[in-house]
């Protein structure tokens, strides 16, 4: 992959990143932490989709690699929901 390949998968990663965690209201971390949701969140939304045997609706073909943005988003508000789950509630 070239780098402009890796920008563009590190930029779609993020803006799924960051509705995942629009949809589940976390906000922790910014940019960075948006493609790491991004990135989870494809790694557990296929596999999801794999264990109820569900197709590949929407993905992003770069640089010969396919990114399941709709898998990315669903798995990535699950793990997102996950977190918000498990971390320590703030007081205000």
């Amino acid at each position: 992959m070239s780098f402009l390949e890796i920008l563009i998968l590190l930029i779609v990663a993020g803006i799924c990143g960051g509705i995942a965690q629009a949809l589940t209201g976390y906000s922790h971390g910014g940019c960075i932490i948006s493609m790491v949701i991004g990135f989870i969140g494809a790694l557990i939304g296929k596999w999801i989709a794999q264990k109820l045997s569900l197709p590949d609706l929407f993905e992003i073909n770069i640089g010969g690699h396919s990114f399941p943005v709709l898998w990315s988003i669903i798995g990535g508000a699950v793990f997102t929901g996950i977190l918000n789950l498990l971390s320590p509630k703030r007081r205000h």
